[in-house]
């Protein structure tokens, strides 16, 4: 991959070329992008008679990074799996008598309404899973490989004739081992997957994800269950994917790693976009926090005096108080 990859004028790698781009951009819920490569509308998904999803429009911008962010139980996974092709929405046509609500969604140009997730990975969106789908039983190096496409040996008429497709496995191996080499993996590449560590397996969904040379990259949790040591390092290559002229969506529940990383956040609570905007402006945003902590409005969620102690135990004396004023009322 190139070190810096410029499309038109832009150099993704330039923090204030990455700015210019959003920057005349409204920061409300589905604003509309000067070049977005994902649109999504009417995007509906209910469990019985809970609705886990419930988008009317989202617009992602091409070249820089989004994070998408929300509490637990916000419809963020479940949102992934219906754009990538793991899940059915039922709002899809047939399934809801209103045809003014049949979902719709399409990347770079190309419409992916209820396309397969093999499809999907085809058009160029690829995704990681928050837990993480390595081959234990199978060498880092095997799993790499199977990450390519199009490859000729797996085809069942050519596959006994290895001279038909011996010289593209070789070119598959190399970019394998080119990529982990990039990811620091190149060293376990004859171990078994189910041997690496939970950071090392993220580092591997990441590097096998990218054999399929994607348009964009959408990393479900990332951090999750990595350690402190490979945090950093998951944090320089998303980077470096994005300064290469890379899309990513990333869901992360970190709120100082989405201050650090992040060009755009979108904020969901109870399956729809409530927010959109930088980090600055949506983790100030009362209605953002009170997704998050309730009534707790005067706090900055990507502040990092709530790493500490005090401020812990004070927002929890605070909530205490409410809960005693609460049954107070009540009494």
């Amino acid at each position: 991959m190139p070190e810096h990859t410029y499309a038109g004028d832009v150099d993704y790698a330039d923090p204030e070329a990455r700015r210019s781009l959003v920057q005349g951009v409204d920061p409300s819920p589905g604003s509309a992008k000067p070049d977005p490569i994902l649109n999504v509308d009417n995007i509906v998904r209910q469990f019985g008679g809970m609705t886990a999803v419930d988008v009317d429009h989202l617009e992602v911008q091409r070249g820089i990074i989004t994070a998408l962010i929300g509490p637990n139980g916000a419809g963020k996974t479940t949102f992934f799996n219906l754009i990538t092709g793991f899940d059915k929405p039922t709002s899809a046509k047939g399934m809801l008598s209103r045809s003014d609500s049949t979902a719709h969604w399409s990347f770079d140009g190309r419409t992916l309404d209820n396309t397969a997730a093999s499809s999907v990975s085809k058009a160029g969106m690829v995704r990681t899973f928050q837990l993480t789908k390595a081959l234990n039983r199978m060498t880092v190096m095997d799993n790499m490989m199977l990450g390519a496409r199009a490859q000729t040996g797996e085809n069942l008429f050519l596959s006994w004739l290895k001279p038909t497709w011996a010289a593209q496995e070789r070119e598959v191996e190399e970019k394998a081992k080119e990529l982990l080499q990039r990811f620091r993996l190149l060293e376990k590449r004859n171990d078994y997957a189910g041997s690496l560590s939970g950071g090392q397996r993220k580092l591997l969904e990441m590097a096998r994800a990218l054999m399929t040379d994607p348009k964009m990259i959408m990393l479900d949790e990332p951090m999750a269950g990595v350690n402190p040591a490979l945090t950093q390092s998951l944090l320089g290559h998303i980077q470096s994917l994005r300064d290469e002229g890379m899309t990513v969506l990333f869901v992360e529940h970190d709120m100082h790693m989405v201050r650090h990383i992040s060009d755009w956040v979108v904020v969901m609570a109870e399956g729809r976009i409530i927010a959109e905007g930088d980090a600055s402006t949506v983790m100030s945003d009362t209605a953002v926090i009170d997704a998050y902590l309730g009534a707790h409005h005067d706090t900055d969620l990507g502040d990092d005096t709530l790493l500490t102690d005090e401020a812990l135990q004070e927002m929890a004396d605070e909530v205490a108080h409410e809960e005693q004023d609460r049954e107070a009322e009540h009494e």
